[in-house]
């Protein structure tokens, strides 16, 4: 999930050498934290959100064979 996020996350930002994933997980919940330049924190949120929620869905849908919930954040 963490290489998905962040091959998505590289796709779509003008300073991809920036962009960090970093996961944390418990016991039930996997976290994501999608860390990238504050100039690009538009470019990855979109309009509405519109971005930040298709790759949410996205990574929803890679993890159904994880037997845990997976949860992006996105943090500067």
């Amino acid at each position: 999930m963490k290489d998905l996020v962040e091959f998505i996350a590289k796709a779509l930002v003008d300073h991809p050498e920036q962009v960090r994933v970093e996961q944390l997980e418990d016991s039930r919940t996997i976290t994501l934290e999608l860390h990238v330049a504050p100039a690009d924190m538009g470019k990855v949120i979109g309009k509405q959100g519109r971005i930040a929620k298709a790759i949410r869905t996205v990574v929803s849908a890679a993890s159904t064979n994880e037997k845990k919930r997976v949860v992006v954040e996105i943090v500067q």
